[in-house]
């Protein structure tokens, strides 16, 4: 028979094993699945899956990353959820590429078949996409909206205004009545509503001057069935003039509205 030697190390053994076998192990990033499911998706795709190699290869290579098991520490959670959204946003570009190369390819095809051929469904398509982009030109045409360096800016001038006040003129609101029918139209975009002035009173009084005037501006669109969470209104007073404050025409320019417009994919918020 085998004699215990030292029984306090066979104990301290013992104790570490069941020790170890308590800890919880490793597990798997949240979120991994989810963007081994949206890989698997454009890799199962026909139409996409062969037409950005490169990058749904370092999608692939991402998403591996990602699912290796992250042991339950703070350190390890954090990145292995940083991990994961780096695959989520590699499954992405790889997506989007593929299928800018798809609409190319479509485009292709599409223009060596229009020579002596009736157009098929997908340049009816292609048709009715240049034409919803000319409807929408028009549209900003008739809004007089301006590309600035901070997008499509439609100018309202004082003659929505009496002098000193804040509500709307009888008879003035012809263009805000247009731009309630574009944003019916258009339910993706958004507006800010800046309301300026010139230098003439004090700095506090045109301050709320032009916020009540972006205020009132507001108020007529939501009149006009338009949600007020598409709507923001802000007052700059007199700290964003167009013009010089010197001269009469120069203090009209600058009391004014200016409605910043939505790209329709990017809140104003």
């Amino acid at each position: 028979m085998n004699t215990i030697r030292n029984p306090s190390a066979l104990l301290a053994a013992a104790i570490s094993l069941l020790l170890a076998g308590c800890a919880a192990p490793p597990s798997m990033p949240q979120g991994a699945a989810d963007a081994r499911r949206n890989l698997a998706r454009l890799q199962a795709d026909p139409q996409l899956n062969t037409r950005a190699p490169v990058a749904l290869k370092a999608a692939e290579a991402a998403v591996i990353v990602a699912e290796q098991p992250r042991k339950d520490r703070a350190d390890e959670q954090a990145l292995g959820q940083h991990l994961v959204v780096i695959a989520d946003r590699k499954v992405e570009i790889a997506r989007a590429l593929a299928q800018t190369r798809f609409y190319e390819d479509q485009r292709r095809t599409l223009s060596e078949q229009r020579e002596g051929a009736r157009l098929d469904s997908r340049t009816r398509e292609a048709d009715q996409a240049l034409q919803h982009s000319s409807e929408l030109q028009q549209q900003l045409d008739e809004l007089n909206a301006k590309q600035t360096e901070r997008g499509l800016v439609m100018t309202l001038g004082d003659l929505l205004f009496a002098t000193g006040r804040s509500e709307l003129r009888a008879g003035t609101a012809n263009n805000l009545h247009k731009l309630a029918i574009f944003l019916d139209q258009h339910p993706d975009r958004s507006v800010l509503i800046e309301g300026h002035t010139d230098n003439v009173g004090s700095e506090e009084a045109n301050l709320s001057l032009s916020q009540r005037r972006a205020d009132s501006v507001q108020q007529y669109l939501i009149s006009q069935r338009v949600a007020s969470s598409r709507l923001g209104a802000s007052g700059k007073g007199e700290s964003m003039p167009v013009a010089g404050n010197e001269s009469a025409s120069g203090r009209q320019m600058n009391r004014r509205v200016e409605i910043i417009i939505s790209d329709g994919m990017t809140s104003l918020r």
